[in-house]
């Protein structure tokens, strides 16, 4: 009967082969990403080599197909960071977030394209936009709505001027840790945040901080800069953060909703192609009468086109006009999709179709 080490020694060797395997096929599929890259440029046309339906498609399919024992989720991660690998072989990308590093958004980046790469901190969201329509990245990450506290204003603001279209979203699970360079809680007179950060853990501050000062400032990330280089001040920002700027974290999943999620999108100069599970996002304004509103979003009904947002903003070209931003399921190219479109031009002043992408994959 076989010795428990020799049994063991039978499973290494094992999983030594099936390593092997795995880095001749990774770096097999490395190769034809290449091919990929030389059939694109011999063609000709200017090569879009980042293709958001393409990767939407894969990652649907790993996910699919997943049987376990890893979770599907956890298998698309992975993935993802061989998706990342191969595309920068074709074409190393550059990707603008709202920084400094350590923030969510960047997390939000890394956690859609994968570490392959470059990301670029920018100090805001305008800026993002601004390096994106110049060319100096190829796309730039935002956030656009919390689960709890909201949408960003910023973000939605900014599109009202831009030329560039949303190429994809991501949804990422938020959990705030206060962190300072103190040891104890009863160290802290001050807590820097991000507004929206502050208002996501308001219940557990009045219930643990009552009297401590909040400071709002422009991101999480820099609440951290600034809590390491102050006496007892604290942060509430992400766990990197914390480890970036060297912070102890004195409490840990501080935000008061469990499932507190942020959404982000991704922004760029070119469309993207149907990949089967698309949203579409618009930019719509209508005229300031009884019933505009309901024959604005009356076509979206009678082509059973489910709409999953819509928030209004100033229109910044008249006092007390206002534009609607709206996300409907469905591309533009799917008939019921473009059938609605033309009915709405009938019924407004303005119509932005800010871009259709594929569904948030992880």
């Amino acid at each position: 009967m076989a010795s428990e080490e020799e049994k063991l020694k039978a499973i290494r060797e094992r999983i030594d082969q099936i390593d092997e395997d795995i880095q001749r096929l990774i770096n097999e599929r490395a190769g034809q990403a290449q091919e990929v890259a030389r059939v694109k440029l011999e063609a000709g046309s200017e090569a879009q080599f980042y293709r958001p339906e393409r990767e939407a498609q894969v990652l649907r399919t790993v996910r699919d197909r997943n049987a376990g024992p890893l979770g599907a989720e956890e298998m698309a991660r992975l993935f993802r960071e061989i998706m990342s690998a191969c595309l920068a072989l074709e074409q190393p990308m550059k990707i603008a977030f709202l920084g400094p590093e350590g923030t969510y958004t960047q997390a939000a980046a890394l956690k859609h394209f994968g570490h392959a790469v470059t990301t670029v901190p920018l100090a805001g969201v305008d800026e993002v936009f601004r390096e994106v329509e110049a060319g100096s990245c190829h796309y730039g990450v935002v956030p656009v709505e919390n689960s709890t506290e909201g949408v960003v204003t910023h973000t939605l603001d900014r599109f009202l001027v831009s030329s560039l279209v949303v190429c994809g979203e991501v949804e990422l699970r938020i959990h705030h840790q206060l962190q300072s360079k103190d040891a104890a809680l009863c160290d802290i007179h001050r807590v820097y945040s991000h507004q929206q950060s502050l208002g996501q853990c308001r219940e557990w501050l009045d219930a643990n901080l009552p009297t401590v000062e909040r400071v709002a400032v422009s991101s999480n990330a820099e609440a951290a800069r600034l809590a390491a280089q102050e006496v007892g001040a604290a942060a509430i920002a992400s766990e990197t953060a914390a480890e970036i700027y060297e912070l102890n974290i004195l409490a840990a999943s501080i935000e008061d909703e469990p499932e507190n999620t942020t959404r982000f999108l991704i922004i760029g100069k070119n469309g993207t192609l149907a990949s089967g599970e698309d949203k579409t996002s618009l930019l719509l304004s209508t005229r300031n009468e009884p019933g505009a509103l309901f024959r604005l979003i009356e076509p979206f009904e009678s082509h059973n086109i489910s709409m999953s947002r819509i928030e209004s903003r100033p229109s910044r070209r008249a006092t007390w006009d206002y534009v609607f931003f709206i996300d409907i399921n469905g591309h533009i190219d799917d008939e019921p999709v473009a059938q609605a479109l033309e009915e709405l031009k009938k019924e407004t002043t303005l119509l932005k179709v800010l871009g259709s992408y594929p569904k948030a994959v992880l």
